[in-house]
């Protein structure tokens, strides 16, 4: 393959990346939005409380400034999501000939390494009090849903498809 072709597919590789994640990164916090604007939670509350796992119980001082934060956070979170699955996907045809059941996979996967082992190790304040039932389906069900199984059918539909 010449420079110019290499150029062009890591180009489109990129631009599905992007593509994607935000999509899936916009699913996933609508989501919590949502169900959150319903527990009285407002979006500045939850962007500040994803800015708390960088910055700490600061995020709550900081304002607009860890709102952007939160934000920036969020996606940059699903679009590393997105690209391990899209580069996996490369490597594993399997992936995207059974999208519904790798993505359902992906985000069970996902969900256990975010919860066990990012959120632990990240600077998010330890609440003593157990998530409720509702809240820890709808987690669940929103990195299932919004993240593991839209980046496995987008994936599926958006990139070239692999030789593996």
């Amino acid at each position: 393959m010449d420079r110019e072709r290499i150029a062009t597919a890591r180009t489109n590789a990129f631009s599905v990346v992007v593509t994607i994640g935000l999509i899936a990164g916009t699913l996933d916090i609508t989501d919590s939005l949502v169900f959150n604007h319903f527990r009285g939670i407002t979006p500045t509350m939850v962007f500040q409380y994803i800015a708390t796992g960088l910055i700490g119980m600061r995020a709550v001082d900081l304002g607009l400034a860890s709102v952007a934060l939160g934000v920036v956070l969020h996606y940059t979170i699903a679009l590393t999501w997105t690209a391990i699955f899209y580069a996996a996907s490369r490597k594993l045809a399997i992936l995207t000939r059974r999208p519904v059941i790798s993505g359902l996979l992906y985000g069970a996967f996902v969900y256990v390494v975010m919860n066990f082992i990012v959120l632990p190790l990240s600077r998010v304040p330890h609440v003593h009090a157990t998530a409720t039932l509702a809240a820890r389906i709808n987690a669940i069900l929103a990195l299932l849903l919004c993240i593991g199984l839209a980046i496995s059918l987008l994936t599926r539909n958006f990139a070239p498809t692999s030789r593996t």
